[in-house]
């Protein structure tokens, strides 16, 4: 599995039940509030600042989430994305990185496709049992609550940057 780690070079997420607890809040005026978690973001940023891109593909369209993209500096997003797998392969064409080098981490049946036909496929520790069986592997924190910064520091330690990642906030 450590291979497979250090081969990543793109890491594409699903936002609701993974950047996010999957909640959604609606105002009176009807608009959509997502909460996103700070530590995800940070290793997002560190996986990003060591080379390894990022991108988001979700079948939700959402301000909220074009807002936190643009924080973040994911410039890489499909939104309103009913078919993932499709979308993946397209990704996998655009950016002429092969689908063994990237990785999809989804939380629920509609990200199976896509999971199964990444190189590598991570979930969430509050998926269902039907997505927990087809990834290669699963956080041990749930969707919005640190799973997306699991994932990021595995494939910096497998990668073998963690240590350089991480040492500027430690000195």
């Amino acid at each position: 599995m450590t291979t497979q780690l250090a081969d990543i070079q793109l890491l594409l997420l699903d936002v609701d039940g993974v950047l996010t607890d999957g909640s959604i809040t609606y105002t009176d005026s009807g608009e959509q509030i997502k909460s996103f978690n700070v530590k995800d973001g940070l290793g997002i940023r560190l996986l990003m600042d060591a080379g390894v891109n990022v991108g988001i593909v979700t079948a939700r369209i959402s301000g909220a989430l074009r807002h936190r993209c643009d924080n973040l500096g994911i410039t890489l997003v499909f939104d309103g994305a009913g078919d993932k797998a499709k979308v993946l392969t397209s990704i996998s064409e655009s950016t002429q990185i092969s689908l063994a080098h990237i990785a999809f981490m989804g939380d629920d049946l509609i990200d199976l496709p896509a999971m199964t036909r990444a190189g590598f496929a991570f979930t969430v520790a509050d998926a269902p049992a039907e997505v927990k069986t087809r990834a290669d592997m699963i956080s041990d924190l749930p969707g919005g609550k640190g799973a997306v910064r699991q994932v990021c520091e595995a494939i910096l330690k497998a990668k073998g940057l963690w240590k350089t990642s991480v040492s500027r906030f430690l000195s």
